[in-house]
């Protein structure tokens, strides 16, 4: 499998607030492939983002890139990962942004810390497996076991002698950096008999939360305070897949994944260490609630937050998440839903073209997308409703963005939709900005009743969040960094599916308001990923017109 500087996972990038980070990639790979800087608003610099052919073309082999990563006011943990295909499975690695020189955390300074990067592993070779699903029209790999820095833990035969363990000393505070790099899957994570003071997410700062276990999307980084404060011993830290989807649906990895956290002392070691009674069970819904209700920005005057209020909002969208099935050639067959395995945002799934979306638009070219991405979906429905018909089920492909205008206020309601059945949380991303979460619920968002109990005094400001199961999620932000910026659901298999867009934010008036000029080099477009998403404009001949 494909690492980088022969770990699993990848190296630590490690900053403070403020710096500029430059990265040489090269690729001694067999095939192509592009690095992203989760979490890195990059301003005015979409350049260094990396998504393949949103922002460049794939560091072909045994070619090279250096990116250029601009920190602004991002501050805890963050991460870094491939971007191409479902290579981030084993290309990535944790950015820890320490505080700006001169400055302190908002809390009493750990006495260390530690990063805690939470993967999936396959068997074989996952992209082999990848096209071969998509060539077959079956559901997509889904992972063998899941690894706490590196190690499936001990309850895995092939881990026993090499499960990871922190060992600590009784009385220290540790600052946990705990980062979900799993391909699809939601993780419960807990340590047996602590407890976790909860105090940031992705990259900001937030109200303390006092936990016994966390919960993290796929995605999502989380900042955790851990005080060492039980008997000298052995306790696991365990983490397990939370599920969104029906009971019914059970084909998911069941194994539990546990490092290991080891008291310094004189003490008579355990044959075993104690298992966390605290983790949630795969479906417990109302755990992952509970959770996730009480997140919350820090919001004062040190890490002050500027959500937009109703008054100043530009844009408004109403954008539906759905799992899908393309057009096939004869549109009037009844089996024409099954032809292919699908996803989309506003029944339009996405497509990559054979330029990046960036150098297109900086560059005038036409051809390679069109800027009509819908503000709403093409008809309304009952869209948690268990029936659907055949009109709600067809998407078609298309490489649709939306153009907003520099410093635009934007509102955005993702609705979950309940099409083919397949309704399970979607956690969103949205590169080079974070969002305030403002709302969400279940059902069907009402424009009415909803808007009254918006969050606008603290909502976490994230920049991956969930759609709810059947449910809303309400979003804002302000259109302040001009460039190219991909949105997707950050699970792997419903963005190869097609479950993403990309906004263009014109520039401003001035040069400190307008992207950056084009690098001297960039990686050339004329030779294709290796991949089966560059195929995907053969598999249906139906496109947006």
């Amino acid at each position: 499998m494909l690492v980088v500087n022969d770990r699993f996972p990848g190296p630590e990038i490690r900053v403070h607030g403020g710096d500029k980070i430059y990265v040489n990639v090269q690729n001694e790979g067999s095939y192509g492939l592009t690095i992203h800087w989760h979490g890195i608003r990059q301003q005015r610099n979409p350049w260094s983002d990396g998504p393949e052919y949103i922002t460049q073309c794939p560091i072909q082999p045994g070619t090279n890139f250096t990116y250029e990563v601009i920190l602004s006011k991002e501050e805890g943990t963050v991460w870094w990962h491939a971007h191409s295909d479902w290579t981030r499975a084993s290309v990535h690695g944790a950015i820890v942004i320490l505080p700006a020189v001169g400055t302190t955390f908002p809390f009493p300074k750990p006495d260390e810390d530690e990063v805690i990067v939470i993967a999936s592993w396959y068997k074989g070779d996952l992209h082999a497996r990848v096209d071969e699903a998509m060539e077959n029209d079956e559901n997509l790999p889904h992972s063998d076991a899941y690894t706490i820095n590196g190690q499936p833990g001990d309850l895995c035969p092939c881990s026993n002698e090499a499960t990871y363990s922190r060992k600590v000393d009784y009385g220290k505070t540790y600052f946990l950096r705990i980062d979900n790099a799993n391909i699809d899957a939601y993780i419960f994570f807990a340590i047996a008999q602590h407890n976790f003071t909860v105090v940031g997410l992705d990259g900001a700062y937030i109200k303390p939360i006092d936990t016994t276990y966390i919960l993290l999307s796929p995605g999502q980084t989380m900042d955790v305070l851990l005080e060492a404060n039980q008997v000298l011993g052995h306790y696991y830290m365990a983490g397990r897949h939370f599920s969104s989807e029906n009971v019914a649906v059970v084909d998911f990895d069941h194994a539990n994944v546990t490092a290991i956290l080891q008291y310094n002392g004189n003490y008579t070691h355990p044959t075993s260490p104690v298992f966390p009674s605290s983790l949630p069970m795969y479906y417990d819904f109302v755990a992952a609630l509970k959770f996730i209700n009480q997140i919350r920005s820090l919001a004062i005057p040190e890490y002050a937050i500027n959500v937009p209020l109703d008054n100043e909002i530009t844009t408004r969208m109403f954008i539906t998440t759905s799992m899908n099935s393309l057009y096939c050639e004869d549109s009037s067959s009844s089996s024409c839903e099954t032809k292919q395995i699908s996803a989309s945002v506003n029944t339009i799934s996405w497509v990559n073209p054979s330029t990046d979306i960036l150098e297109a638009y900086y560059r005038n070219i036409s051809g390679v997308y069109s800027a009509d991405f819908p503000d709403y979906p093409p008809s309304f429905y009952n869209f948690t409703d268990e029936s659907y018909s055949i009109d709600t089920v067809l998407t078609v492909q298309g490489r649709k963005v939306k153009v907003l205008n520099y410093n635009e206020s934007v509102e955005i309601v993702f609705q979950g939709t309940n099409v083919l059945g397949d309704s399970v949380n979607h956690p969103m991303h949205l590169h080079g900005y974070s969002f305030y979460v403002v709302g969400y619920g279940f059902g069907i968002y009402d424009n009415v009743t909803d808007p009254k109990v918006f969050n606008l005094v603290d909502p976490p400001e994230v920049n991956t969040f969930a759609v709810p199961k059947n449910g809303w999620l309400a979003i804002r932000f302000t259109a302040n960094n001009p460039g190219v910026w991909f949105w997707h659901c950050h699970m792997e298999r419903h963005m190869t599916w097609g479950m993403e867009a990309a906004f263009i934010v014109k520039n401003g008036n001035t040069v400190e308001t307008s992207i950056r000029q084009h690098p001297d080099y960039m990686p050339p477009c004329n030779i294709p990923l290796d991949s089966t998403l560059k195929n995907l404009q053969e598999i249906t001949r139906k496109k947006v017109e």
